[in-house]
């Protein structure tokens, strides 16, 4: 375990550098591209040859059970079965403590784990460990607000006052759009800023339930990032508000809405919201390092997440992920000119990605994908598709902000990021990366998107 403190860090239970970017960053980190992603702390437990053979038969039982379901075998198709399992397990021995993965090519279909849920007791993980998916929700509610502009409910450049002007009134009310609220050009301020202030906050609010007005307000009073309209500058305040417009314009709590209309409507069987602080399913513990303030890191996987919302709370697993864009790209949860809307982007600052109404655009070398990431304390997910949803790979892990911070704040280059860099590329475009792992040049492979920001 790295142990020493650069000498920009303040006193711990004042508010760190690097805990300002964990406490006050839990659903999206910083803005600006990180240039790299770091060495490994020695944290990771790289699992016994028994653990690794017991993760190898799961993976061959859902390989055996796709079989028996007439999916072909990888030598028939484009995904490679033992290429990922074994790029999955670099991945953890990369440092990763556990991680779980689903990848398919239109009909085959490989799911796979590596690693332990529970650094303590050794546990494996396992392929459908439910896992909170964090902003991924934003895609989630997303397609629930688009489901009622295409019913005529709702007007994506009305302005937002029009649904909710108790909350957003006067001129800014009049100049915020229900669209701007998606693609986050709003310029709303961020409200995950007021309530993890200090890292005993990350404490104090693990069993606190908050009302989604009140986070609501704390963003809205906070300092714009912009001029309405003017650019994308991601906010969870923006699908908060996104969550209060479905609630006043359908009479249904957000979450229910979502359940009923994206979720059962997409076939998922194993994603949720819970208004328990406790995972009641299978799922791994979640490790939060914060750039080393945390030391060992600490477990964050019982938590209150009022605090997402309909920004960041749900779970679900890998499976189920692939699952729900499969369905959105081809067109089974939304009409096409919602869909044409929804995949209509701006430019995010400093990247080469690009933003449409809740989903994230990524070129790779092997072509185009759409999907988002999620980032909540100790679990971060990664899920992509192709535009027609036959390539596909979701991936979640229990261990975060791992990396160690440069004199400037900034995450450095890592073996965990390079591996994932490259599983996720073996995956979405049947080979390796060629890149060095944390896209530290442009056309490397997903390194290039690892290097963005991470949308939380």
């Amino acid at each position: 375990m790295h142990t020493d403190r650069p000498a920009h860090r303040l006193p711990r239970r004042t508010l760190t550098a690097s805990a300002a970017a964990t406490a006050a960053a839990l659903c999206l980190l910083a803005a600006a591209p990180a240039p790299a992603l770091a060495t490994a702390h020695a944290t990771g437990t790289t699992a016994p040859t028994a653990a690794t053979a017991a993760q190898a038969s799961a993976g061959a039982a859902v390989k055996t059970a796709a079989g028996a379901a007439g999916i072909r075998p990888a030598s028939e198709a484009g995904v490679d079965h033992q290429a990922l399992q074994r790029s999955l397990q670099a991945f953890h021995d990369a440092g990763m403590y556990g991680a779980y993965s689903a990848a398919r090519d239109g009909a085959d279909e490989w799911q796979g784990a590596a690693g332990v849920a529970d650094i303590g007791t050794g546990r494996l993980t396992t392929p459908l460990m439910r896992h909170r998916i964090g902003s991924i929700t934003k895609t989630f509610t997303a397609v629930a607000v688009l489901q009622e502009v295409g019913k005529g409910r709702i007007a994506l450049d009305a302005p937002i006052a029009r649904y909710l002007p108790d909350l957003v009134p006067g001129e800014r009310g009049q100049a915020i759009t229900v669209r701007m609220l998606l693609n986050h050009t709003s310029g709303i301020g961020e409200y995950t800023d007021k309530i993890f202030t200090t890292t005993d906050s990350l404490e104090t609010n693990r069993l606190r339930r908050f009302d989604p007005e009140e986070l609501a307000r704390l963003g809205l009073t906070a300092p714009p990032l912009s001029a309405p309209g003017q650019a994308h500058h991601y906010s969870n305040t923006n699908f908060i508000l996104a969550g209060l417009l479905l609630r006043k314009v359908t009479g249904q709590a957000p979450e229910a809405y979502i359940t009923e209309n994206v979720i059962r409507r997409a076939g998922l069987k194993m994603t949720f919201f819970t208004q328990s602080p406790v995972i009641l399913a299978p799922h791994a513990l979640m490790y939060e390092a914060a750039y080393g303030e945390f030391d060992p890191p600490r477990e964050y996987s019982v938590y209150n997440m009022s605090w997402g919302g309909t920004a960041g709370a749900l779970v679900s697993t890998m499976p189920d992920l692939n699952r729900f864009y499969r369905a959105l790209l081809s067109g089974q949860l939304l009409a096409p000119a919602q869909l044409a809307q929804m995949k209509t982007t701006v430019p995010i600052p400093g990247s080469t990605a690009r933003y449409g109404l809740g989903l994230l655009r990524m070129s790779l070398p092997c072509g185009e994908f759409w999907g988002h990431n999620g980032l909540v304390l100790g679990a971060m997910t990664w899920s992509l598709s192709s535009p027609d949803g036959r390539r596909q790979v979701s991936v979640g892990f229990n261990l975060t902000r791992y990396q160690k911070l440069d004199a400037n704040n900034r995450p450095m280059p890592s073996p965990i990021d390079t591996a994932l860099d490259t599983h996720i590329t073996q995956a979405l475009c049947a080979t390796p990366s060629t890149g060095t792992g944390a896209g530290t040049s442009p056309g490397t492979g997903t390194g290039q998107l690892l290097a963005q920001p991470h949308l939380g």
